[in-house]
């Protein structure tokens, strides 16, 4: 309902425990694993792509300010559900050119920083997404 959509006073994210056997992971941004208590609510959201509010996909051969532009799209959803970053539980990414995303990579691993957020994350590459040009998705699930 649109009410969930004006809440402003959600208890925080609960803690959680990190689970990394080993390092590599955090070089990339994210942990392998995260051992959490079950949220009071789950947001699932439809994947988020580098469009503006008509639908309309943005910045068609950037794959940085398209992968920018997705991280504000879900913030958005996020921030309708009285969430942010803070509360993801699992990010995947889709890209078209894995290369590519990896080499803007950073773009979306500041913004996680930036609430030390750190979802286990997974990276897919596929042949294409919804849109012609589209470089990039994300899809997440969160929790608070």
């Amino acid at each position: 309902p649109d009410s969930w959509a004006m809440t402003t006073s959600l208890p925080a994210a609960a803690p959680f425990q990190r689970i990394n056997p080993s390092p590599w992971s955090a070089a990339f941004g994210f942990d392998q694993a995260q051992l959490r208590p079950a949220p009071t609510r789950l947001l699932t959201a439809a994947g988020q792509g580098p469009v503006d509010e008509t639908g309309t996909l943005l910045h068609e051969g950037d794959p940085a300010a398209q992968l920018a532009l997705a991280v504000e799209n879900v913030e958005a959803v996020l921030a309708a559900a009285g969430m942010d970053l803070a509360d993801v539980l699992r990010l995947t990414v889709y890209a078209v050119d894995v290369d590519a995303v990896l080499a803007a990579f950073d773009v979306l691993t500041e913004r996680l920083a930036r609430v030390g957020a750190t979802p286990p994350m997974t990276l897919v590459g596929v042949a294409r997404l919804a849109l012609p040009g589209m470089q990039v998705e994300l899809d997440v699930t969160a929790g608070r």
